[in-house]
């Protein structure tokens, strides 16, 4: 079942999210089965809004929060905020899923 997570970085963060964007891009291509959709958030210039929005199918909340907790971005402790609901497809790809 998919989960969206929605990842809030701490601020004066972007140090943290640099050095590391190597180690989670690694992370996500390890991990590229359970990924439906991911990518940063973005401010309307294009510059980084300093978090992350991931759709993962996985079996319950508990996994989408160990999916989280082992990305290089959690240990390296980037985010002020994690937020975790279960999500519903209706349109992906421009298909209706109900």
């Amino acid at each position: 079942m998919p989960y969206l997570i929605e990842t809030l970085d701490k601020p004066d963060h972007q140090h943290v999210r640099q050095a590391t964007r190597a180690s989670h891009l690694d992370y996500l291509e390890a991990n590229k089965a359970l990924l439906l959709a991911c990518g940063a958030k973005l401010n309307d210039d294009g510059s980084d809004a300093g978090g992350g929005v991931y759709i993962v199918d996985v079996d319950s909340r508990e996994a989408a929060q160990r999916f989280i907790d082992a990305d290089p971005f959690a240990a390296a402790g980037l985010f002020a905020e994690v937020r975790i609901v279960r999500w519903r497809k209706a349109y992906l790809d421009g298909t209706c899923r109900l």
